[in-house]
């Protein structure tokens, strides 16, 4: 299976075609082609990884890739840079944040749902090892009354603001606490924030926001009679889990998300930017 990859701003390029192309940890595929936004990142990311060609035009991959990858900082290119591959049927994966506007999100998938092409995005934080334990522990605490998660994230930076970090978080509170958020309400003190995720039968989860934070992830819960937290340490390889889940869609056609959970994370997103910036609670517009 011959894979190309969109993007190589980022290390994710490179990682990804390192635990393909170098450690030949995913049997009978292969990262053969990159675009980078620069030639240089294109050189950079094919050096690192083995990738065989480089690009000058996304879509001279079509018709040469069984599969297609796209690795943009910000999550506003996604989308348009695949659709010339949902339209020809070819397999997807969207790097997180799956787009920046939940309604271009939601076009997108109904063409995927008509040209019956599998698509797929997540964070890999939720394919760490120590997230499955966390999932593991809280299933004996009965019901969850509130949460809370800790990380690096902003509102200004020029990536999508709170969507470039936030994703992270977001996509491991969403999974451990529900996807059935209301509102939210963001406070911000100096250059950190916390983002409430209000719920419609009480639960709150906090999530704690810090700019230029460069300690690990973490997670707690707190139910009935009981509180657990865990610190969400990467793996030995972060991104092998998340590698294995998009190639195996890749292979099966079988989407490991559905199109709701990769569209709840985007609204949620959005109502914390809007939030961010009016100071008030506001609506998640699903």
């Amino acid at each position: 299976m011959k894979i190309g990859i969109i993007g190589a701003e980022n290390s994710h390029t490179a990682a990804i075609a390192t635990i393909i192309n170098i450690w030949g940890k995913i049997k009978d595929c292969s990262v053969d082609y990159v675009w980078g936004e620069t030639a240089a990142y294109a050189k950079a990311a094919a050096k690192a990884g083995k990738i065989k060609k480089i690009v000058t035009d996304p879509k001279d991959m079509l018709g040469k890739i069984d599969a297609v990858i796209v690795d943009h900082r910000h999550p506003k290119y996604h989308l348009k840079a695949v659709l010339p591959f949902v339209k020809a049927g070819v397999p997807t994966f969207v790097d997180k944040p799956f787009c920046y506007r939940a309604a271009e999100g939601k076009e997108f998938l109904a063409i995927a749902k008509k040209h019956k092409t599998p698509v797929t995005s997540f964070s890999v934080l939720p394919h760490q090892k120590s997230f499955a334990r966390f999932l593991k522990k809280i299933e004996q605490m009965g019901e969850i009354v509130a949460g809370d998660t800790y990380g690096a994230s902003d509102f200004t930076n020029p990536w999508g603001g709170v969507f470039f970090y936030g994703i992270h978080q977001l996509d491991v509170a969403l999974k451990a606490f529900g996807y059935d958020v209301a509102s939210v309400q963001v406070i911000k003190n100096g250059d950190g924030a916390t983002g409430q995720l209000i719920y419609p039968k009480g639960k709150i989860v906090t999530m704690h926001m810090k700019k230029n934070w460069h300690g690990p992830f973490a997670i707690g819960a707190m139910g009935a009679e009981s509180t657990y937290h865990q610190v969400l340490k990467f793996d030995a390889s972060p991104y092998l889990g998340g590698v294995k889940c998009f190639t195996d869609m890749f292979k099966t056609g079988v989407e490991p998300e559905s199109h709701m959970q990769m569209l709840r994370p985007v609204q949620v997103l959005e109502a914390l930017e809007k939030s961010g910036k009016s100071g008030q609670k506001e609506k998640v517009i699903k």
